[in-house]
């Protein structure tokens, strides 16, 4: 069974996906074979309609497939808002067709949560290798002025032609690389939650998107240059990793701190200098390298000789935790949401003792583990560079100060156990930054 095929038998929503050179002529019979006796609506944007969405039409009318005319988003300033849920639930109330999303990000995220308000199924045909949420659950969508993820269903069936994503904007290619990189570091996060019993892994959805994980990305050349070939195994680990998050129903499988920095910057709506929201992939890319270079602070700490008794002594009480992370976001958009993260994650001093003990008893066996699963900071700097992505904070509009705070802030807004909770509890985090920004290293103050 290929890789496709093995990650489907366990996926929860999605039950077709085609993948490779050409393959857009088969998207009547995929649409027939999956919603059988049923029409369709093509969603696209002016761009994605020209690019694929009218090929997809004449493919669907020559299947015999019926079809309501379709509704082009035609908007120059569209972008994964609540009013264009409003606008096609609308589109949606009239007709009982199947929606079809042609584009990447925003189109698919859009007909997805759409779909599923409507109680229906949907389908994607994927312009753009620019992120993993093709196959994933759930949709990310900016509700009254907060970036949201709102639960629903992924797509039943997909076609992702790698002739049609070759050809999308550079930079969307990047993103998507940047977003798929990140699964490195997402699973060091799980190698240790895993190590310390604080989250099992579970073998299948771990394996789905890390087995040829590196090999995916072993082409950053290919990537930026629009080659096929080796965008072909980027869109694959994409596809996988949604399909690994419905199989293991949580997006542990794919996302760590690394998405950690980038949901912050979310909820602060961050903005470049000339207001321009950078992209998912980037957002990920500077996190990515953020979450590396704590990883090898890290593994270059003698943890065997941490003392445990001390980090315990030391450990605040779980008041102090929740006063602190109120007085951190006050002010913001979403002022409790540390004081609700750090209680559900809190654990208290016994327990805590018992996961540094764990981490020191078995430290040359864990870090083993991550030493094979960790690309060198340098390496994973020169990969990213080459795709097309920033590993500059100051690309996206973060300064040196702003991403040494965002390390801080990013541990508390979310329960899920990282690096970050690591550098927490050992009582590393302080001196893991100082070392990461010091002069002479690549964040050093007098690289900006």
């Amino acid at each position: 069974m290929d890789r496709i095929g093995y990650a489907l038998s366990r996926a929860t929503d999605t039950k077709a996906m085609i993948l490779g050179e050409g393959v857009l002529c088969e998207a009547g019979n995929l649409f027939k074979n999956n919603f059988p006796g049923k029409h369709a609506i093509i969603i696209a944007t002016p761009g994605t309609y020209a690019l694929a969405g009218k090929s997809v039409r004449e493919i669907l009318d020559k299947a015999g497939v019926a079809q309501d005319e379709p509704f082009i988003i035609d908007d120059p300033a569209f972008f994964a808002e609540w009013k264009y849920i409003d606008m096609v639930d609308d589109i949606l109330s009239g007709t009982d067709a199947i929606p079809v999303a042609v584009g990447s990000g925003t189109i698919n995220d859009i007909c997805k949560l759409c779909s599923f308000h409507k109680k229906r199924r949907y389908m994607v045909i994927g312009t753009a290798a620019s992120m993993d949420g093709y196959t994933s659950f759930g949709a990310s969508i900016t509700y009254k002025g907060a970036k949201q993820t709102f639960p629903c269903r992924a797509p039943l069936a997909a076609i992702a032609d790698t002739d049609i994503m070759a050809k999308a904007p550079k930079e969307m290619t990047a993103s998507g690389y940047a977003d798929l990189f990140a699964k490195i570091t997402a699973g060091a996060d799980w190698i240790i939650a895993d190590a310390l019993g604080i989250e099992a892994i579970d073998p299948f959805s771990f394996g789905v998107v890390q087995d040829d994980l590196k090999n995916a990305l072993q082409n950053p050349e290919g990537v930026e240059s629009g080659d096929p070939k080796a965008i072909a195994p980027l869109i694959e680990g994409l596809m996988l990793s949604g399909f690994a998050m419905q199989s293991y129903h949580s997006s542990r499988t794919s996302s760590g701190a690394d998405h950690q920095f980038s949901h912050l910057w979310d909820m602060k709506h961050h903005r470049t200098a000339d207001g321009k929201v950078p992209s998912h992939g980037f957002k990920v890319s500077i996190g990515t390298l953020m979450s590396t270079s704590i990883y090898e602070q890290f593994m270059s700490t003698d943890i065997a000789k941490l003392d445990v008794e001390k980090c315990v002594e030391e450990w605040p009480p779980l008041e102090k935790q929740r006063t602190d992370a109120l007085r951190m976001f006050k002010g913001t958009d979403f002022p409790t949401i540390g004081d609700t993260e750090i209680t559900a994650k809190y654990v208290d001093k016994p327990h805590l003792r018992e996961e540094l003990l764990t981490l020191s008893n078995n430290w040359d066996e864990i870090r083993g583990k991550l030493n094979k699963q960790i690309i060198p900071f340098e390496k994973a700097s020169k990969m990213l560079k080459t795709a097309g992505a920033p590993i500059f904070p100051e690309e996206i509009g973060i300064s040196r100060k702003q991403l040494r705070e965002s390390a801080i802030q990013a541990q508390k807004i979310r329960r899920r156990f990282t690096i970050l909770d690591v550098a927490v509890q050992t009582g590393m985090m302080e001196k893991w930054l100082d070392a990461i920004f010091a002069p002479g290293k690549p964040w050093g103050q007098e690289n900006q």
